[in-house]
């Protein structure tokens, strides 16, 4: 396994407000404004290293993992601003739809359907997202560790979005990192899916910039096939308003939770007025929630929406509020870089 982190190139990014077929949301053109570049890091991109990564993770090691530590920002974080709002407002959105396992493009729900209103309940209705949204295992400073993550439309079909910490966190990126979409009480009915490449954001990476907190995995193909070929994948969007409603997913493994259901939280999303300038949502999720996914436009009929944020951090004095990064154009970046990544 070569470890060798290094800065790609942002590729060309598609430009406009209209939804993006999934076949053409990579190569749909015009160039974005400059964007300091993704952070690469190689993981398990031979097929002999997938081996030893898929029989390292037993179901025992699985139940076992831990959550992280939560995270919070630095004291002095940077508020969201009029200055940075208005910049995020003047990049073009662009919104990418959800397509099911056989690459078809799923229309999103219109706005304002009516949803339920949830602080962190299990889910139970199905649909889309319990195949989609999944938990993340890897060993973190020699433990085993958990977050969540989810699978979005990408032109590899193998791309998962989580959060920085989930990939990189204390100065080095995680190891033996895997995707078991469908986490159900220790069933894994979907497989367990290796990453061969991990991305995140310059900011995460240099610093671990809350705001940046963002990240996603290439994994490799599982029995011939590739992920959203086998659980399809949600759609994903960047630039967009703020305050909106929002619906918030993951794998709570910390106390009351113990990460062996999904669970959600939904609500109408607001800004953070303390240390970020993230998204806040009402939500009791705890560790191990880190990396899953907030959806725009959910539909609770179908499981199906559109990814535009993660879960990120809580402040201690505040356990009901969740906080996740706004998906701008860094984000948008790293979410190219991995789509545009090959897979062995």
């Amino acid at each position: 396994m070569r470890r060798t982190a290094r800065l790609v190139p942002i590729l060309t990014l598609a430009a406009g407000s209209a939804l993006l077929p999934a076949a053409v949301a990579h190569s749909a053109a015009a160039a974005a404004p400059a964007t300091p570049p993704p952070v690469e890091e190689e993981a398990a991109d031979t097929t002999s290293e997938q081996r030893v990564v898929q029989r390292y993770w037993t179901e025992a090691k699985m139940e076992a993992a831990q959550p992280l530590t939560a995270l919070a920002p630095r004291k002095n974080g940077m508020r969201l601003t009029a200055e940075a709002s208005a910049s995020q407002a003047e990049a073009a959105p662009v919104s990418i739809p959800p397509t099911t396992a056989d690459g078809d493009a799923v229309a999103p729900l219109r706005a304002g359907t009516a949803a339920h209103t949830s602080n962190g309940s299990p889910w139970t209705r199905g649909g889309a997202v319990t195949k989609t949204a999944g938990r993340v295992f890897f060993t973190y400073q020699g433990r085993n560790a958990s977050c969540s993550g989810n699978a979005v439309t990408s032109e590899n079909k193998s791309t998962v979005i989580t959060a920085g910490h989930c990939v990189k966190m204390g100065g080095a990126f995680h190891s033996n990192w895997v995707f078991v979409p469908g986490y159900d009480g220790g069933n894994r009915p979907h497989g367990t899916w290796v990453a061969t490449t991990l991305y995140t954001t310059p900011q995460w990476n240099n610093s671990e910039d809350i705001n940046h907190d963002m990240a996603a995995a290439v994994v490799a193909p599982l029995n011939g096939q590739r992920l959203t070929d086998v659980v399809g994948g949600q759609g994903v969007a960047f630039n967009q308003p703020r305050r909106q409603q929002m619906h918030s997913f993951g794998y709570p493994a910390a106390s009351p939770y113990d990460g062996s259901k999904l669970i959600y939280c939904s609500g109408r999303a607001f800004d953070d007025f303390l240390m970020s300038r993230d998204l806040g949502l009402n939500c009791t999720m705890t560790g191990g929630s880190s990396g899953g996914p907030w959806f725009l436009s959910f539909n609770e009929s179908t499981g199906l929406g559109t990814q535009n944020s993660v879960n990120s951090f809580k402040y201690n004095f505040a356990s009901g509020w969740m906080f996740g990064p706004y998906f701008g154009t860094d984000a948008r970046a790293v979410y190219e870089a991995a789509q545009g990544t090959g897979t062995p």
